[in-house]
């Protein structure tokens, strides 16, 4: 998800998941509470996160959700002397915490690797993985200052990394990762090599490049040297493409395409395929704004869209304490869900159809997906929550 900054009194800025050094947001340490709209949990609380990505796997992470910090102080439990709590440096880790503040798994950054900081982090489609980009210093000078970037996935069993790209990624390539659920790792097996890693080869990455294109990698067929980028939207000329995200078949993509003043946005669902024209998903009567920050959900052999709403003319960052009952009626914004139906290879007209009208999920905006069993939504940048559905 991206991020505004803003430097001084000038209209600079800088789009991403989080921007390697935006403006610091002091929030107010929330309270959990439990509404109409569900059970509310500050994540990290009264702290800025960004890159909310909920659980992909109830089983062994459940009730919990992926996040970036920020510097300083973090609010969790941790688990070990490892995982310190002061003097944080800015996005130095990835964490999965639940709804009681205790952090079920993390990856800290490897100084010695020359790692500077961690960006994008994004659940894979299987429950095994997380991707995110890696940033290092061109110049190898500790401070940082000179950032390049390389896409990497993380192995949750074993904290194991696999790097697709070690260089020349953008810093706001928003990776995402499929890889089939029916993949079976082989502990023999070579972990330099796609297959050895996912325990299989059938791995699919979508990532935004520098020119501003989304590139889809299918890593069956010919991987990097094959990859395809695909139609951007008509009528976003100077607009941003923003976090891509892969369908549950590997077969599709919804994203948001964002202008610069971050205070418009359209989303749109594509199939991979360097033929294929984007669909957009339109605003409809009832809707608050244009949907933000799309997910992907399936259930029972369903398959919806999950996305994010906010009143017209707000930038899609919540300053907002959503556990207070001021936050929960809809003024903030609110995340909607619709039914849907895509055959890929089909001609345009049987290609893409609704079920029915999009429904209210939640009177409050959340921008980090639906987790598989239905039950939770996440949110984060600037305040982080988690909220259980009745």
């Amino acid at each position: 998800m991206r991020y505004l900054k803003l430097a001084s009194l000038s209209l600079l800025f800088a789009l991403s998941a989080c921007v390697y050094e935006p403006e610091q947001f002091a929030g107010s340490e929330t309270s959990n509470e439990k509404t109409e709209t569900g059970s509310i949990v500050a994540v990290n609380g009264g702290k800025q996160i960004c890159n909310p990505s909920v659980s992909q796997d109830p089983e062994n992470y459940p009730a919990a959700m992926l996040w970036l910090n920020f510097g300083g102080k973090l609010n969790v439990e941790a688990p070990d002397s490892v995982y310190t709590t002061s003097k944080v440096v800015q996005h130095d880790r990835l964490s999965v915490s639940d709804t009681s503040g205790k952090v079920l798994w993390y990856l800290m950054r490897d100084t010695e690797a020359g790692d500077c900081q961690f960006q994008d982090p994004e659940w894979s489609t299987h429950p095994n993985y997380i991707v995110a980009l890696r940033a290092y210093d061109t110049k190898g000078n500790k401070a940082c200052e000179n950032l390049d970037y390389g896409v990497f996935a993380v192995r949750m069993s074993d904290k194991k990394q696999f790097f697709f790209y070690d260089k020349d990624m953008s810093e706001f390539a928003t990776p995402h990762l499929w890889v089939n659920p029916d993949a079976v790792l082989d502990s023999s097996a070579d972990d330099s090599k796609v297959e050895g890693f996912f325990g299989t080869s059938d791995v699919r990455l979508v990532y935004v490049n520098k020119k501003d294109q989304i590139v889809f990698v299918d890593y069956a067929n010919g991987g990097a040297k094959k990859a395809i980028t695909l139609k951007k939207p008509s009528g976003v000329d100077g607009w941003m493409m923003d976090s891509p995200m892969i369908s549950p078949d590997g077969k599709y993509v919804v994203y948001n395409v964002i202008n610069a003043a971050m205070t418009g946005w359209r989303s749109f669902i594509q199939e991979l395929s360097k033929d294929a024209s984007p669909f957009e998903i339109e605003k409809n009567s009832g809707m608050i704004s244009e949907p933000v920050q799309p997910h992907w959900f399936s259930f029972a052999g369903r398959l919806f869209v999950v996305w994010a709403e906010f009143p017209q003319g707000s930038q899609y960052v919540n300053k907002n304490d959503l556990t207070d009952a001021s936050a929960q009626n809809g003024s903030a914004g609110r995340t909607v869900m619709r039914e849907i139906k895509l055959a890929a290879n089909a001609p345009a007209d049987l290609a893409f159809e609704w079920v029915d009208n999009a429904k209210e999920i939640a009177s409050v905006p959340m921008i980090g997906g639906r987790s598989p069993d239905g039950f939770f939504l996440a949110t984060g940048a600037n305040n982080g929550y988690l909220l259980k559905l009745p």
